[in-house]
């Protein structure tokens, strides 16, 4: 017989009273056998059957309000509406009505549908202890979906190691039915070895099956361990492509790690408008990491256009969402005046961090005391800044720093060179190339302690690695045999490091250098090109010496002094 025959003759029966033959139609609609698939027609049908009391219809009633349906596909018309929009809302409540009237009988799939209404369904549905014990009987008569709930109850109840080793065999049971989310699960155990032995390798295997079922978070996971090579070896195009599928699925975690994969060098070689493009998606769903990242962005120009006001909108969104370095990096853009306008109004981001402060957030105090010390949104008040510094020095090393300032700047506290040594040192030794800058100042100046050229070069050596200053100020030294042994060798290859930085005196000695042959061969041309490249930065006397330079080389190319090209200035001097 056709399907559409068949199908007019069960819906005959079904008008007349027959539950199996309302049921029946209803399976037809959704499976498109005999008309075409359409699931309001079918929940209509299987309304009528669960109406009847048929027990199948029931669970399948149960499992399309799970899925969402709208009102509208109830009613004797229901056939003639809109089918059902992937927008619809779960009705925990239908869910939980439908499931309980088959699940009071013994059927396994609807007790799990049941415990699964009355654990993630509504605050007035909930019911922990209920939900468990369905999910137990419904995994006792063997069901997959019972298994899984089971499983994930006495992974939430967590009463100790016995509970976790239970839910890993009931696992085990749902993943080899096929269930995708308990493959899921089981990843996670095997890679955080919950209920079972660590096993980064078995967890590559779960994650994989789960996430070629389309298990977003599967994907991520797998993405992850690919990267890093945990499990197996490494595959940067592969661990890339799962976390881009978790990405362009929803998941703003894997949105995240792709910004910061493309952003920063590893893997894959910088590439800062594919990081930009993931950063925003991660951001606009919420993730204040990546909110704060997108800023970052938009303060450097890395994949973007170069834009304070945008940076300063996404610090914004991000601090506002608790991310304390956002807040910190507002701080400074608005106390540089780096942004003009934000959403209309400058935050009053001195009120956030104050309350914080107030509340012993140390990070808060110190970046409150930035603003009372820049007049950011506040009055400067250096006795309350130093005040608010002192207190966010005992833990944290930029308000150490910062507090040394204050100390050897005499603002809102008595200046104090030999206390300012001592906070400079705190911050120096934790690795923050400022105050190693400053303390190599110092150490070389004799402020606060007894002059130490060797010391501050030490200091100087530290700070390079990061510091621009620090390579022209270790080339100075090197340069002018005041302090320590000349080396135009050394000089010559701080000189280079710094200009290359974009560090302008540097700049002008690298020409100098390069005319004079000091410390590596001399090159005229190159030596042009550093005069010019100094004088863009700003450098007043380059153009000047550039133009002395060509008149000695037109009277006398082979006689050039070193004084003309102001080798003998006393470049050490200049700070770093």
């Amino acid at each position: 017989m056709a399907p559409a025959r068949a199908l007019a003759l069960f819906a005959a029966a079904a008008d007349a009273g027959d539950a199996e033959a309302a049921f029946i139609v209803a399976e037809r609609y959704l499976e498109g056998k005999g008309a075409l698939r359409h699931v309001a027609s079918a929940a209509h049908w299987y309304r009528r059957a669960a109406d009847a009391g048929h027990v199948r219809a029931q669970v399948c009633l149960a499992q399309l309000h799970l899925q969402g349906l709208p009102s509208a596909a109830f009613g004797p018309n229901a056939a003639l509406f809109v089918d059902i929009p992937e927008s619809a809302e779960i009705d925990y409540h239908a869910v939980a009505l439908w499931a309980r009237s088959a699940a009071e009988i013994g059927v396994p799939d609807a007790q799990a549908l049941l415990g699964h209404a009355l654990t993630s369904g509504p605050d007035e549905l909930r019911d922990l202890d209920a939900a468990f014990e369905w999910f137990r009987k419904s995994a006792e008569q063997n069901c997959p979906q019972g298994r899984l709930g089971y499983a994930i109850a006495l992974m939430t109840r967590g009463d100790g190691e016995e509970d976790a080793v239970a839910a890993h065999t009931e696992l085990v049971r749902a993943g080899e039915a096929g269930l995708p989310t308990a493959h899921y699960l089981l990843g996670v155990a095997a890679e955080c070895a919950i209920g079972t032995a660590l096993n980064e390798a078995e967890a590559r295997v779960h994650y994989r099956i789960a996430a070629e079922a389309g298990v977003v978070h599967a994907q991520l996971k797998l993405g992850l361990l690919i990267l890093e090579g945990r499990g197996g070896s490494a595959d940067p195009m592969d661990g890339e492509s799962w976390l881009r599928r978790a990405a362009i699925a929803g998941d703003r975690d894997a949105a995240a790690q792709l910004g910061a994969i493309h952003v920063r060098s590893g893997h894959f070689p910088p590439n800062y408008d594919e990081a930009a493009r993931w950063f925003r998606v991660a951001a606009e769903r919420g993730d204040r990491t990546a909110a704060r990242d997108l800023g970052t962005l938009y303060l450097t120009g890395a994949g973007v256009a170069l834009d304070p006001d945008e940076a300063a909108i996404w610090f914004k969104r991000a601090a506002e969402a608790g991310d304390t370095d956002a807040q910190a990096d507002l701080a400074t853009l608005l106390r540089a005046g780096g942004a003009s306008t934000l959403m209309g109004e400058p935050p009053p981001v001195h009120k956030w961090f104050e309350i914080a402060a107030e509340q012993g957030d140390l990070v808060a105090a110190f970046n409150y005391a930035v603003c009372l010390a820049e007049g950011v949104g506040v009055p400067r008040d250096d006795v309350r800044a130093a005040f608010w510094l002192k207190r966010a020095a005992d833990d944290l090393v930029s308000a150490q720093y910062w507090y040394g300032r204050m100390l050897a700047e005499g603002r809102g506290v008595p200046r104090d060179d030999a206390e300012a040594i001592t906070w400079f040192a705190r911050a120096a030794e934790a690795g923050l190339v400022e105050a190693q800058v400053a303390l190599a100042e110092r150490h070389l100046n004799g402020l606060g302690t007894p002059r130490n050229p060797q010391l501050a070069k030490a200091w100087l050596l530290q700070a390079a690695a990061e510091h621009t200053g620090a390579m022209f100020a270790l080339g100075a030294l090197h340069a002018d045999g005041q302090d320590i042994e000349t080396d135009h060798e050394e000089a010559r290859r701080w000189f280079v490091r710094a200009a290359k930085r974009e560090h302008p005196l540097a700049a002008l000695m690298i020409a100098r250098y390069s005319v004079r042959g000091l410390g590596g061969p001399q090159d005229i041309d190159v030596g042009r090109r550093w005069y010019e490249h100094a004088a863009l930065l700003g450098v007043p006397e380059a153009m000047g010496e550039l133009s002395t330079l060509n008149e000695e080389l037109a009277k006398h190319p082979a006689q050039i002094s070193q004084s003309e090209f102001g080798l003998d200035s006393d470049v050490a001097r200049h700070p770093p």
